[in-house]
Order: C-alpha cells, then structure tokens, then sequence
C-alpha cells in the first residue's frame, strides 16, 4: 500500500519514515496532522512520521532498514546522521515456495541460429584471451566502422571485447574459473554470428584450453583464433584478423527477423546509481515486466550478491526447493568470508552517490533492489558467468558493480538488459542491447539521451502494473531491433568486464 501525503510518501502503515517527495523546509506541513519538518530534508530522503526511541528499528516498505542511533522526533530528517546499520530486514520466512506464474503469450522478432538458439541482435565479436591482445583487436574492430553496414541493416557490427586481465593468474583460482566462463559464454552467446578469439600465444589462460569435450567449443569457418606470436607481431596480425572478419560477414547472408514466442529471451536485470526513488518507482516497476517476461515462458536473472544483503530472506521465500536456498546460502557466506578477508565488510554500501540520492543503508538498498526481480519463484542458482539452463526467475552471483555484474550475465546467457538508475548511469553493453530506467524524473530529463523510460509516474497515479507493462513492451520492442539509448549512443564495448578474484603474480 502506497500513503500519498501532500508532501511524503509512506509506503507501508507499520512505516515510521516517510519519503520526502520534494524539497522540504524546516517548518513545513508534512501531511494531515500537524507534524511539521524539523529539518530541511532533499526531495528522495525519509523524514520520520513517527518519534522513534534510540535504537528503535527504522521501518521502510514495512521492514526494518536499520535502528535508531539516537533518538528522534516526529519531523526530523532520517539518515546516516541518526541511523545504524545494526539489523537485519527479515530474520524469520516462510519458507514456502511461491505458486507458479500463470503462463501468457508473447512475442518478438528475433534471429533463429541453425541450432535454435534464438538472437536480438546480430553481431561480429572481437575475442581477447589476455590484455596482451587488446590493442590487436580493437584495431581489427575498427576497420569496420558501422557506417558500413547501413545498407546491411542485419549486421549490427564488428565488437572488439578486450579486458585487463588473461595472465600472471593462478591456474585453478575462482578469477581463472570466472574468466574461462566468461569467455566460453561469450563466444557461445546467440548475438554473436561469428567469433575471432585474438590471443598472444605465451599467456596464462591459453585460447587453446577453450576448445574441447568439456566445454563443447569447436573451431569453425565462424569461430576463429589467431594468435600474435604465430602471426609475425602486430601489423601482420591485424591484416590477418581483418581477413578473416571479412570471410566471416560474407557467410552471414541474408539474415532475417522472424517472429519467436518471448519464452527465448533471457533478461538481466541490473541497478546502479540508485537514489531514494528508486526502490519505489524503477525496480517495482521492473519487477512487474520481469513477471511478465516468466509468465510468457522466459528468463529472469537477478545479480549483485551484496546488494541482496539483508534483504536475502526475501528471495528464501521464493525458493522452489530447499537445495535453492542452500545454494544461495552459501554465496552469501562465500561474500562475508571474501570481504572479511579483504579489510571489508558487505554493509560498508551505500556508495557516495546512494547516500546523496537518500539510501541510508544496505538494508534499505537490497530491499529496493530485489524489488526488480518481481515475485516469481526462484528456480535456481547460479555461479558467475555460468551456463543458465532453467526457465524463471533464477540468480546469478555476481559483485554489485554493474558492468562486472552484466559482463557475467550476459556470458550466462542473457540476450536483452534491464538497468534502472536512480542518480543516473550511462552504461551499455554488447552483444545484448540494456534498457535504461530512470527512477525520478529530474534526472530522466537531465539524462535524456541515456534514459529509455521515465518511471517517475508512478508517483503521479500511473500503476506499477501500467508501467509494468510499458517496460515489458520496450523490452519486446528492443529485442525485436529497435535501438536501445545506449546503443544509440554507440556504447557497449568497453563496459566488458570479467570478475576478477585473486592474486596477480
């Protein structure tokens, strides 16, 4: 239930903070009774409704998001300044499994590979193995500008993919594991007709390692490799990179769009540069289109382990099994003993620009984050960067920074992106095309060449069903061919970031 004052939302009856819904003076009426601010409070930040004791637990959304640090009045601005993170959102779930989404049909328009696998997009890649490799495949990339193919409009390009890491690894690490991943399921992505893997020769994680039973990788006219060493250096490389691109845009053909059921898209879902607005408007909002997308057969994928924290109960919930929550269990375990062994700790979020947008804390973070993914059962976890075989709602581990977080997504399979933000973001990503939601709407016009929806209307009388549905239609429409902002703006290839863990040597 949503509480609209004249000047606060309060999204919950049990709620004992209010979201400030503009600028509020010191002085001014906060809603019906004759509470008045104590303080002036920004437009997106809590003020509270209620006097809370100290160490009095702080209720948003009807959860707890973090105790009182001292104690506070009716009026006064609630925020780092007065708030502990000393809590958790959930101690005790039901432990019950949700009832699966009644099923609908949907559709788009999408490339069908010989295999089956169906694509949004239809691109080169440029695949490095080692930074070594970097400048080799860019340079290939380059020589064929988009501008080339504007009478082509079924190739979307040549991407060169390059990353900062591919040696000086130790060979059995989890960062030699996420890599290897990350690689394989980029060069298995549907989006891709084509792969040249570029590597050096002498590197750590050898081109040649990808390739065989295990991993079901087999060079072809359309899977390619070429390495540095074997080729002469850097000059004779790029000619012989540029040589085999061509043969392989020649074998494309005439490829054509045709209409698939919507049970082939795979969406990640993504947050970042959140602010007070955004567990309210953007992520519920996309929360609805992400059922939408379950119910018509497809795929949903939830990230950003730390960014769960405190809210994790809420995804327990939904578990379909207890092995599910055991598996997500366990990441989490995995993240508390990683950042404790790192100086660190997964309640040190909110960011600096979290906090100036109105986030107090993690808990009040996570659960506005996990709002994104909806309330479809949670099928299954996954490692970074591995295989998503299971329809549904599913969860992918991954660290909380968005492009290391889509980077893995996308090698699981993911085809299409959902990013909504709140202080504003101008990520992109190829080969899978990101839809960027704005969570307010100051920002949404400030940033309109980087926002594809503005959610902010939600806040005037617009339903988070409605607005459901509008996201769910741009996701169609998006994976159907229609340019995505970012993509507009030429964005996507420099945002490919492997998760890296470990030792360099």
């Amino acid at each position: 239930m949503i509480d609209a004052l004249r000047s606060v939302l309060i999204m919950n009856p049990d709620d004992t903070v209010g979201l400030c819904l503009s600028d509020i003076a010191a002085g001014d009426p906060l809603g019906n009774d004759d509470t008045v601010a104590r303080d002036a409070v920004p437009a997106g930040h809590k003020v509270a409704v209620r006097a809370m004791a100290k160490g009095a637990p702080i209720f948003k959304y009807g959860q707890i998001i973090g105790l009182a640090s001292q104690a506070i009045k009716a009026g006064e601005h609630v925020h780092v300044h007065n708030v502990s993170h000393e809590a958790k959102a959930l101690d005790t779930v039901s432990q019950t499994a949700r009832p699966e989404t009644l099923r609908q049909s949907a559709q788009f328009q999408g490339y069908i590979r010989p295999d089956g696998r169906v694509a949004t997009r239809n691109y080169i890649g440029v695949l490095t193995s080692v930074n070594c490799s970097a400048t080799v495949a860019r340079k290939i990339a380059d020589s064929f500008p988009e501008a080339i193919f504007e009478d082509q409009p079924n190739i979307d390009g040549v991407v060169a993919l390059t990353h900062t890491t591919g040696c000086g690894m130790t060979p059995s690490s989890d960062g030699t594991a996420n890599l290897r991943r990350t690689l394989d399921g980029y060069a298995k992505h549907a989006n891709f007709a084509g792969i040249l893997m570029v590597g050096l020769g002498c590197e750590m994680m050898q081109i040649g390692s990808l390739f065989g039973e295990d991993t079901g990788l087999e060079q072809s006219a359309m899977l390619r490799t070429l390495m540095i060493q074997d080729e002469g250096g850097t000059l004779k490389s790029i000619e012989k990179g540029k040589s085999i691109v061509r043969e392989m845009l020649t074998q494309l053909g005439d490829l054509q769009r045709k209409t698939v059921s919507a049970e082939h898209l795979t969406l990640g879902l993504q947050c970042g540069g959140s602010d007070g607005w955004s567990g309210v408007t953007a992520n519920p909002a996309l929360g609805r289109a992400a059922d939408r997308l379950v119910a018509a057969g497809g795929t949903v994928i939830l990230s950003e382990t730390p960014e769960i924290y405190g809210a994790e109960a809420l995804l327990f919930d939904r578990a379909v099994s207890d092995e599910v929550r055991t598996h997500l269990h366990e990441r989490l375990e995995w993240w508390q003993d990683y950042v404790a062994s790192n100086g660190a700790e997964l309640n040190n979020n909110p960011s600096p620009g979290n906090i100036a947008g109105g986030l107090t804390t993690i808990l009040e973070k996570s659960l506005g984050a996990v709002a994104k993914s909806g309330s479809s059962p949670l099928q299954a976890v996954y490692r970074y960067a591995q295989p998503i075989d299971q329809k549904g709602f599913v969860f992918m581990d991954s660290p909380g920074y968005d492009p290391c977080s889509a980077t893995g997504q996308t090698a699981s399979g993911a085809n299409i992106l959902a990013f909504t933000t709140g202080r504003g973001s101008v990520f992109g990503s190829k080969p899978a095309p990101c839809i960027k939601l704005a969570s307010n709407r100051d920002m949404a016009l400030r940033l309109s060449e980087d926002m594809d929806i503005d959610c902010s209307a939600v806040l005037d009388g617009v339903s988070l069903d409605q607005m459901g549905d509008a996201i769910f239609q741009k996701i169609l429409d998006v994976a159907s061919g229609a340019p995505s902002k970012s993509e507009a703006l030429g964005l996507g290839d420099l945002e490919f970031v492997p998760w890296q863990i470990g030792a360099v040597v």
